[in-house]
């Protein structure tokens, strides 16, 4: 049974779409790629945390162990208050 449930797929969200992954670990490069098209590299990906603990960056190089619902998100690297585009 053990054995079942390390190959059930795991479903996380980046920017609220929902993707079922096979593996329970993830590298920040890896995540970034799942989307089409990939999250673009002038873009931060960050976990969203739950209450009040602060979500935090994920890098490229960063491996993650994946839980069932985890959320990510995307946003640019820089912010540049008050620019026009």
């Amino acid at each position: 049974m053990a054995e079942d449930s390390a190959k059930k797929p795991i479903r996380i969200h980046i920017d609220r779409v929902p993707y079922d992954v096979d593996q329970h670990e993830l590298t920040g490069a890896q995540i970034r790629d799942l989307p089409t098209p990939p999250i673009a590299a002038d873009f931060d990906l960050w976990q969203e945390e739950r209450g009040d603990v602060e979500d935090h960056l994920i890098a490229p190089t960063v491996t993650v162990k994946l839980k069932e619902d985890m959320h990510f998100y995307s946003a640019p690297s820089t912010i540049n208050p008050g620019q026009c585009s």
